[in-house]
């Protein structure tokens, strides 16, 4: 027992001194521990399903996430939508009620023209009143032009079997002149796929297309003779009526019950007006194929004039060459070619635009004598596809040989061409994103600009060149030159402002970014508002439209119309602004919903021409008031110091090269003070020796 006992004691001895605590190591952690502990959700403690409930599982999963993050989407946008500042929303003016549903519309001085089932009618834009109607066409009319030519109107209805025809209509007589394409034979009969009228209505030109081949037919309109063939007709019409009312005096004046007071204007079919002269055929530019010179003498000695230049025909390179350099291209790229087989390739379409006299184009000189200012000399034309612009004299016959006199070669195929209200101004956008601007007005390019990447062009749109004064766009009295600003609408709705001002090249500003989520907020439609400066109406494709201030840029107001517009795809607005006068009309639902329904249930719709006039609203009715300012109160900006006196602008530099002194030392300003004074007192002895 005595041995147990000591023995027990030893063993609950204390240890002699402080006790140690062994610090951990990675060489004492069991590895089997990391690879068994796992974090498990509790829910997922039941055992694995078998197939096919897992996949159903995951599915409905799928669909549960999908829906929160739609939900989360949606609270993110109305959240948005209750923080934004809401523009003023605006109704229309007046309505113009209509009968049938429109197709396409136009506007020339105060008449309204609406193309639609069998024909076209004219409104008058003060009083909303139709005052003729043409219904004598087979189908219906799909697009109309109007070209104001003084006290005279040109008006060129196209159909839906692609017949344009001329009408001229003067003194509120309306006469019809020509059938440009019309066929007697149905079987040869022609397409009109586009046309263009010169401004001041000297030329036209219809892009035709038949027989599987596409044409430019150029006319030169006879509108003097019009007028003289008019005013003698009419002269001779007035000297019967006063013969005839003298009989009808005593008769009295009767007015049919059908017989409308307004309608005051009538058609004249007893009278023919002089044909418009055909003057030139254009054909698309043959494809790139080899040489059929056998030396390069022969290829320059195609080339007259250095007319031919650019255009990429008179080369010579062989067919081998040509075949040999395409049997390369696929077999290196074989991999990234579609060879399951070509489609066909479609016709090449025209674009082209009748520009005024200018000393960028090479007019001969005996032509430059034929045209007066202000009437076009020179037709340019791009096709599709194409890297060239051509452009063409319209001082020829039509047996004269149709060979283009200049050509503008491009990097890249053009897409989109425009040429602004002035014929001054010319922009031309190609493929890879680059505008190439030009000073038609001047003689000299402004320069190219690139869009950000990822944007293609798809419209250009020209504005008046504006200023920004006193925190309020607004238009020089006095005429700028080479300055011009214009809009870009991309592919992917995106918005750009771009600008340019004489050598200092042309810059680009975003207005609107392209939509990433909300597609239907996308842009579907721009047009600048002339009668208020630097301002473009946007149409979305959800129906809604707004006025936008590019100088800001940022929404001034909304405009709504009556119905909301039914929008089963993007929507496709039919809407014309005016270029003089403050006001634009828009195509939409008849207000009157108890008539619209009863004509929806007989099978047709109601369909009204909205009046928007930007002088009725609050927030716009001073802006076009105050639109035009004197270049007296301009002068701070030094906008356009070449309208001002010498003397005036070297104040002006004076007044500024001193606030710029004023934050430099005071030695450096002594100096420079009076450098900047002996500099300008010779700047004006040499003026005045001139």
């Amino acid at each position: 027992m005595a041995a147990h006992k000591g023995s027990r004691t030893a063993k609950s001895r204390p240890p002699k001194g402080p006790l140690e605590v062994p610090f951990p190591a990675e060489k004492d952690w069991p590895e089997d521990d990391d690879a068994d502990y796992v974090f498990k959700d509790p829910s997922q403690e039941l055992k694995s399903l078998p197939q096919p409930y897992r996949m159903i599982d995951k599915l409905v999963n799928l669909v549960f996430d999908q829906t929160w993050e739609a939900i989360e989407e949606r609270e993110a946008l109305r959240e948005a939508e209750r923080n934004r500042v809401q523009p003023t929303v605006y109704p229309p003016v007046a309505e113009i009620q209509l009968n049938k549903t429109p197709n396409c519309m136009a506007i020339s001085q105060d008449y309204l023209f609406i193309g639609g089932a069998k024909g076209f009618s004219i409104y008058n834009l003060y009083n909303a009143k139709r005052i003729f109607v043409w219904e004598k066409f087979k189908v219906d009319v799909t697009s109309i032009w109007a070209m104001d030519l003084g006290n005279e109107m040109l008006i060129a209805p196209v159909d839906e079997l692609g017949i344009v025809r001329l009408f001229y209509l003067c003194k509120d007589c309306l006469f019809l002149i020509k059938a440009i394409n019309e066929a007697e034979d149905s079987s040869k009969q022609t397409t009109c796929i586009k046309m263009e009228l010169a401004q001041g209505g000297d030329f036209a030109a219809f892009l035709i297309q038949g027989g599987g081949d596409v044409w430019l037919d150029v006319y030169k309109l006879p509108k003097d003779s019009w007028l003289k063939e008019v005013e003698h007709y009419q002269l001779a019409q007035n000297s019967k009526k006063k013969v005839g009312q003298l009989q009808l005096s005593m008769l009295g004046h009767i007015t049919p019950d059908n017989v409308e007071t307004d309608m005051n204007v009538c058609f004249k079919a007893d009278i023919k007006l002089s044909f418009p002269v055909h003057i030139m055929k254009i054909k698309p530019p043959k494809p790139l194929a080899g040489t059929p010179f056998k030396s390069p003498l022969e290829a320059f000695a195609k080339i007259e004039d250095c007319h031919g230049l650019g255009s990429g025909q008179n080369h010579f390179i062989k067919d081998s060459q040509w075949e040999q350099q395409s049997e390369m291209f696929h077999t290196f790229y074989r991999k990234f070619l579609d060879t399951e087989g070509e489609e066909e390739q479609p016709l090449s379409l025209a674009t082209f635009h009748f520009f005024l006299p200018s000393p960028i184009f090479a007019v001969p000189m005996e032509a430059k004598s034929s045209f007066a200012s202000g009437v076009a000399c020179v037709l340019g034309v791009r096709w599709t596809g194409s890297h060239n612009f051509f452009l063409y004299s319209l001082n020829r016959t039509l047996k004269d040989k149709t060979d283009h006199e200049g050509v503008w070669p491009c990097a890249a195929p053009i897409t989109v061409s425009q040429l602004s209200c002035s014929s001054s101004y010319l922009v031309l956008a190609c493929e890879d994103g680059v505008l190439s601007l030009w000073d038609l007005a001047v003689g000299f390019s402004f320069g190219v600009v690139a869009l950000p990447e990822g944007s293609i062009c798809e419209s250009v749109y020209f504005l008046k060149y504006f200023l920004v004064h006193e925190g309020q766009n607004v238009y020089p009295k006095t005429p700028v030159k080479s300055q011009m600003s214009c809009v870009v609408l991309c592919t992917d709705a995106s918005l750009y402002l771009v600008s340019a001002k004489g050598t200092q090249g042309p810059t680009v500003r975003v207005l609107v970014e392209r939509p990433e989520k909300h597609l239907d907020e996308a842009i579907c439609a721009v047009a600048p508002v002339r009668a208020l400066p630097g301002m473009v109406l946007i149409f979305t494709r959800n129906g809604s439209m707004s006025l936008m201030n590019v100088a800001k840029p940022e929404i001034i107001c909304a405009f709504a119309l009556p119905r909301p517009p039914h929008v089963t795809g993007p929507w496709k607005p039919m809407f014309l602004v005016s270029l003089q006068l403050p006001f634009f009309l828009l195509q939409g639902d008849c207000s009157d919903v108890t008539k619209s329904k009863s004509v929806e249930e007989a099978g047709d719709t109601r369909n009204s021409v909205f009046y928007f006039n930007f002088e009725a609203y609050p927030l716009l009715e001073n802006l076009s008031k105050t639109s035009i300012t004197p270049p007296e109160d301009l002068s701070e900006t030094l906008a356009f110091p070449e309208a001002l006196p010498l003397e005036r602008r070297c104040e002006l530099l004076l007044r500024k090269s001193f606030q710029m002194l004023e934050k430099k030392p005071k030695q450096i300003q002594e100096h420079e003070h009076w450098s900047q004074l002996r500099r300008y007192s010779l700047l004006l002895q040499r003026e005045n020796r001139k």
